[in-house]
């Protein structure tokens, strides 16, 4: 009979104590998950989305979300082609991905498309509002906020500078009319060109294979070159910035990844930085601090204009060191 008893008091000792450790494995909330899976949608390859895709993986990582410790990232590039963005974001769902990083509007518009409920922190999109992502800047939606790369004065500075400085009449814009980032600016291209007496000249593509013929078309028709962040145009800028080099015709772009590739000057950010911020959004919502529809939808934070004054050498353009009041110089 002593045995019998003491037999269950051991048994109802184990017990316990294996229910005691059930207890502190169990997780009240996000912030004590081991590990979260992301899926990253890019729409396209090149030098700013990667640099947003690289700023947004920092900032998490400097958060203690660190990849192949307690953070998995699922990473899709569509290639520039908007139904690849929804079989994309269908698959996050399939996956049930904790957070979904979306680049650049087309990839951010198929993630909301696909879901209401995961949290969806965007970067690279011109017109959050205009794209039907958010309410307003300061009102995102219930499970959507990011980073916008179209700062109020960014593109203001670049044609003024084209105007005034470089003293262009006849600007040509090279977009993709599919792209509604792309339509947003050139409106307000047109817009800045007309109040400093400048004219628009569009060159329309859908494919990155017509940007070199896009450019060639401009020759003999417009005293300078303007690309806006039109991610179909910056995937083939060589194409532009060979027919700029030829022809002499001063090429403008809308960020400084792409200046840096062979622009003259472009008053813009870096697209790092604009994703390191989205990142730091991110790290609020997987451990918990934040909702998405918590956090405003943020301007990128500095912003710069900047020369190269090698590609000016190439195209034509006579730098003055009296530009360097108001602008950087990138030196050969």
């Amino acid at each position: 009979m002593k045995k019998s008893v003491k037999a269950i008091s051991v048994v109802l000792a184990s017990a316990l104590l294996l229910a005691g450790c059930g207890g502190k494995e169990k997780t009240s909330g996000n912030t004590e998950k081991k590990q979260y899976q992301i899926g990253l949608t890019q729409y396209a390859e090149h030098l700013s989305l990667d640099a947003a895709t690289k700023g947004f993986k920092k900032a998490l990582e400097e958060k203690g979300f660190k990849e192949g410790e307690n953070v998995k990232y699922n990473f899709q590039n569509a290639q520039g082609d908007q139904n690849n963005t929804a079989s994309i974001a269908n698959n996050f769902i399939g996956d049930k991905v904790d957070l979904i990083f979306a680049n650049a509007t087309p990839s951010a518009v198929a993630a909301l498309n696909a879901t209401k409920e995961i949290p969806i922190i965007f970067t690279s999109v011109t017109d959050p509002v205009g794209a039907g992502l958010v309410e307003a800047l300061d009102k995102p939606g219930d499970n959507i906020t990011g980073t916008t790369d179209n700062h109020p004065d960014a593109t203001k500075k670049t044609i003024d500078f084209m105007t005034k400085e470089i003293g262009a009449k006849k600007i040509g814009v090279i977009y993709n009319a599919g792209e509604q980032n792309s339509e947003v600016q050139l409106k307000e291209v047109k817009k800045l060109a007309e109040s400093s007496g400048a004219k628009v000249t569009e060159a329309s593509i859908s494919t990155s294979s017509e940007v070199k013929q896009a450019a060639e078309s401009l020759v003999g028709r417009v005293d300078a070159i303007y690309v806006p962040t039109d991610n179909t145009v910056v995937s083939a800028l060589e194409s532009v910035i060979s027919v700029a080099n030829s022809k002499k015709i001063p090429l403008f772009v809308g960020e400084l990844d792409s200046m840096k590739k062979g622009a003259v000057a472009a008053s813009g950010f870096n697209y790092f930085d604009i994703g390191y911020q989205s990142g730091l959004m991110a790290a609020k919502i997987l451990s918990g601090e934040k909702k998405a529809s918590e956090i405003p939808v943020e301007l990128p934070a500095s912003l710069t204009l900047t020369i190269n004054k090698k590609a000016a050498k190439e195209q034509g353009v006579e730098v003055k060191e009296e530009w360097g009041k108001d602008a950087e110089f990138l030196e050969e």
